[in-house]
């Protein structure tokens, strides 16, 4: 049988592909690699995957001509009895194929079961593959179905309703007779990027009074992570998508018109996505006019009945398609969203809210010189947007100020107005305020208006991979890198610590807009705070003993470690009770986790020793009070190297972290102002010899301090404000 696996742009899930392919337990196969005019990091894998097994056979297409056209050429060099088309993004179970080969019993063609998921295939082969939390919403419903015995026990043969198999519009993973397809000459539609399948499915389902199913048989459907830069076609803009599936409906719907088998399958799945689909895109005025003729030469050939089957709203938008009255309709369709709108802000608080937000809140004036500040998603008030409030305060600007806070009532200069996060309050001054001041992203559901000035200040230097610079994203919202280019096209201006950060923001964030390279705000304390008496007042607001040094400890947070979106586990790895023994008599620990981390840490049997501190609003103080810092990958260490005080890195899972999980910009073992230690013993000893490490880092520290802090000079906020507010 024939394999053809269409290439385009796919480098980093080729591996996991072809080896799934390789390693079936069925291995009579030839695969057919057909590169469609893809990069040159994707053919450079192409070419080192032909080497891999002898049954590989590689074409490259002359120029991009789309996976229709890739696939056709796939079946004319096709030899095998079956044709099979996997995806190159996706993966199979090993035994996937030998379950549909050993099923199909002579018919023409045969379906397996598909699941989405996140994870890799090294990853997936870890877990039980009959765990259905990541089931494709498609599954074919067995109602209509006849079981048949094809010697395994959960097969099913589709007979009336045999469209439900292709419910999903797809045709991989399907195992294809050779001869069927040379039959009827199938080919795949070229015309078009988005359901060039259907070409094939409706013949299949002319053609074959029965389909089997066959869910034992599991292909992995890969979600793409970065629709932005490397997008799927399923990923592609939305309305490109509808005019693709509405041009091969009208070619398909006239040469089938006489078939009830086809023109249901053919309806049903175009009010499906004027459902889904069609009805989102036409939220934005611009897709009607885009996409109105073209629907209307559609909608006119579904059979009545089917149309009056859904519900009033369908059938009045429908009717005003059908007499071509574009006015109209847009009318209709504004009175519907409204509806809609209405219908979801009743369903719980924050919906009824973000309805005011949208319909009443930005729609009354902007107030020139309100200014809405929040850290950390609410958490605190610290960093960067404390320290900017903090120098407008001082200087008197004509401002009013709104601070957002998981929790209110804290101690804060000046006259702000403290106000709960998600509170009514909350998105009633997010909608006036000119001003927008935040060190994280604001959630996307946030619009924002015309006249607003979003000032982003981010939280740090990178050292590990960021959103576009990371190939796969193992965190736990598998829609990273959209939801952050849709919040960071709000940002106007982005403060940046050092020219090193600039172009990796620039790269990550894909961020064209206003730098404002003067340093962080964040770090004017170290310059201007650094002294005994401030640190001793420090000291006793945190109840730390004035006569012991303080060992700082801060890492960050790991991807593959979450409780659920957004909530980052974190397991303690210094032993606490070996340091307490070798170290306690000269040295207490402050613990300051990542604010993502979830858990709080017990520490409870080292009272007057460790100290978790990892609420603490401002983690400049703690650098201060601080004479050394343990971190591993956390953007602190860049900060803390403004102070010159010795730096170790616990590194415990070094090769996995660059390795796997994110990745790195710099080399960090050649870079690093101080050393990588595995063990607590090895950052004991560490701390004993603190001296001659000084001594031994001292040029590296130099050098790093060179390129990372040069910009800082305590007068960061100064800058800022003045370059944002005043002309302002």
């Amino acid at each position: 049988m024939s394999i053809i696996v269409p290439v385009y742009n796919t480098s980093e899930f080729l591996d996991d592909c072809i080896s799934s392919i390789i390693n079936q337990t069925y291995q009579e196969l030839e695969i057919l690699v057909v590169n469609d005019g893809s990069d040159e990091s994707s053919s450079e894998k192409c070419k080192e995957i032909q080497d891999k097994d002898s049954r590989i056979k590689y074409f490259s297409l002359a120029q991009k001509s789309g996976v229709g056209a890739a696939r056709n050429y796939g079946i004319k060099k096709s030899t095998g009895e079956y044709i099979y088309f996997l995806d190159s993004d996706d993966y199979l179970a090993e035994d996937g194929i030998e379950i549909l080969v050993n099923s199909i019993k002579g018919r023409d063609i045969i379906s397996g079961k598909m699941k989405k998921t996140n994870l890799s295939r090294s990853e997936v082969l870890e877990k039980d593959l009959n765990e259905d939390e990541n089931e494709l919403g498609y599954i074919p419903s067995l109602q209509g179905s006849e079981s048949v015995n094809l010697d395994i026990s959960d097969a099913y043969v589709y007979q009336k309703k045999r469209g439900e198999v292709f419910r999903n519009g797809s045709i991989i993973h399907r195992l294809i007779a050779k001869k069927f397809v040379e039959k009827y000459d199938l080919k795949f539609s070229e015309e078009i990027t988005n359901y060039s399948d259907f070409s094939l499915i409706i013949p299949i389902l002319v053609h074959n009074e029965e389909i089997p199913y066959q869910s034992s048989s599991v292909y992995f459907k890969r979600r793409r992570n970065d629709p932005i830069s490397n997008p799927s076609i399923s990923q592609l803009p939305i309305e490109q998508r509808i005019s693709d599936f509405l041009t091969s409906y009208l070619i398909l719907r006239e040469k089938y018109q006489s078939d009830d088998v086809a023109t249901a399958y053919l309806d049903n799945h175009l009010l499906e996505i004027y459902r889904k689909q069609i009805v989102t895109a036409f939220k934005n005025p611009e897709n009607i006019d885009y996409l109105f003729d073209q629907l209307k030469k559609c909608i006119i050939k579904v059979d009545s009945k089917r149309i009056k089957s859904n519900g009033i709203i369908l059938r009045r938008e429908v009717n005003a398609l059908k007499i071509g009255d574009i006015d109209k309709y847009k009318s209709i369709s504004k009175n519907h969203h409204r509806l809609r709108y209405l219908k979801q802000a009743i369903r719980s608080r924050q919906k009824l809210y973000l309805y005011l937000y949208r319909t009443i809140f930005m729609r009354q004036p902007i107030k020139e010189n309100l200014v809405v500040f929040e850290s950390f998603l609410g958490k605190n008030y610290s960093d960067n947007p404390k320290h900017i409030y903090e120098y407008m305060v001082k200087n008197n600007y004509n401002c009013e100020y709104v601070w957002i806070f998981n929790e209110t009532d804290k101690e804060i200069p000046g006259n702000a107005k403290q106000v709960k996060r998600s509170s009514l309050k909350y998105y009633y001054y997010l909608a006036r305020a000119k001003y927008w001041v935040s060190n994280s992203r604001m959630p996307k559901q946030l619009n924002k208006r015309e006249g607003n000035i979003y000032l982003q200040t981010w939280h740090g230097t990178p050292l590990k991979k960021l959103v576009f610079d990371m190939k796969d994203v193992h965190s736990a919202n598998p829609n990273y890198k959209r939801d952050f280019y849709i919040q960071s096209r709000r940002w106007d201006y982005l403060v940046s610590p050092n020219k090193y950060s600039s172009e990796v923001f620039k790269s990550a964030f894909k961020y064209e807009e206003k730098l404002l390279e003067f340093g962080y705000p964040r770090n004017d304390i170290l310059y201007t705070q650094n002294n005994a008496s401030r640190i001793q007042e420090l000291k006793k607001k945190l109840k730390i003993p004035a006569n012991k040094k303080v060992i700082l400890y801060a890492p960050t947070w790991r991807d593959n470690e979450y409780f659920g979106a957004g909530k980052y586990k974190f397991t303690l790895k210094l032993d606490l009770e070996k340091m307490n023994q070798q170290l306690g008599d000269e040295y207490v620990v402050v613990l300051r986790m990542h604010y993502f981390i979830a858990n709080q840490l017990d520490i409870s049997e080292f009272e007057n020793f460790a100290y978790d501190l990892s609420k603490y609003d401002d983690i400049a103080e703690l650098y201060l009070i601080s004479d050394i810092l343990i971190t591993d990958y956390s953007s602190v260490f860049f900060d803390y190297a403004n102070l010159k005080r010795p730096i170790l890195f616990f590194t415990y899972d070094l090769e996995l972290y660059q390795d796997t999980l994110r990745g790195f910009y710099f080399d960090i073992e050649k870079e690093a102002p101080g050393p990588l230690l595995k063990t607590t013993n090895q950052v004991i000893d560490s701390i004993h010899n603190v001296d001659e490490l000084n001594v031994d880092y001292k040029e590296r520290y130099q050098r790093f301090y060179d390129k990372f802090c040069s910009w800082d000079d305590g007068h960061a906020s100064e800058k800022v404000v003045k370059k944002v507010f005043n002309k302002n």
